[in-house]
């Protein structure tokens, strides 16, 4: 699996698009704002021949369902996520104008949606949704144990946690999620958050002040 990161709006927000030798691709949390942000991704995508196969969130605040809509105009991929993170879609206007980006279009309703321990296959590649709950009520991880990689949304970052101090956020909830579907993980396993720094399972055991 090859993975291409792109840092998207003042947020600061990661996009991952993960795609194999089979040419088919997925994005997660699709976080492009400005046209240009827009246009590079899609540029990634036409230029490397992938053919975007599913495109998922981890979450659904503001930042991270910014480019769905877009997404869905391009390639008519809607996007998937958790059914309890739903609410937030139809909060879109509410979140954008509550950090000041009235201008920041309209909210892609779901497709479908993904439950935990389910499959998100494209191509040879397989991904495993985890439920982690507590940085918004629906909150998932995708993990690949092949190739020993976590996507953590806003769950789990280097050195720091996620805010549970937004609507249906959970402090005890987010430990718990991070300490028994997370850390339960091999200490090896690379974990890609949704903002900032790579970091691993191992290395947050050991130095995460939080946890």
């Amino acid at each position: 699996m090859e993975i291409k990161i792109f840092t998207f709006s003042p947020f600061q927000e990661n996009t991952y698009v993960l795609y194999d030798e089979t040419g088919e691709a997925i994005i997660i949390d699709a976080g492009c704002l400005f046209d240009a942000e827009k246009e590079e991704l899609k540029a990634f995508i036409e230029n490397n021949n992938l053919t975007l196969k599913r495109v998922i969130n981890t979450h659904l605040h503001l930042d991270h369902q910014f480019g769905n809509k877009f997404l869905y105009d391009t390639f008519g991929i809607a996007p998937e996520a958790n059914q309890k993170d739903e609410f937030l879609v139809d909060m879109y206007p509410v979140q954008t104008q509550t950090f000041g980006f009235e201008n920041a279009g309209e909210a892609q309703p779901l497709k479908g949606y993904l439950e935990d321990d389910e499959k998100v296959v494209f191509g040879n590649t397989e991904l495993r949704a985890i439920f982690v709950p507590g940085h918004s009520p629906g909150s998932l991880a995708y993990y690949s144990e092949k190739d020993n990689i976590l996507f953590s949304g806003d769950v789990l970052f280097l050195e720091s946690i996620g805010r549970t101090d937004l609507v249906g956020g959970d402090y005890a909830t987010l430990i718990r999620s991070i300490t028994e579907r997370l850390f339960t993980l091999p200490d090896t396993t690379v974990v890609y958050p949704g903002h900032g720094d790579n970091t691993t399972i191992g290395y947050e055991k050991m130095n995460n002040p939080y946890l």
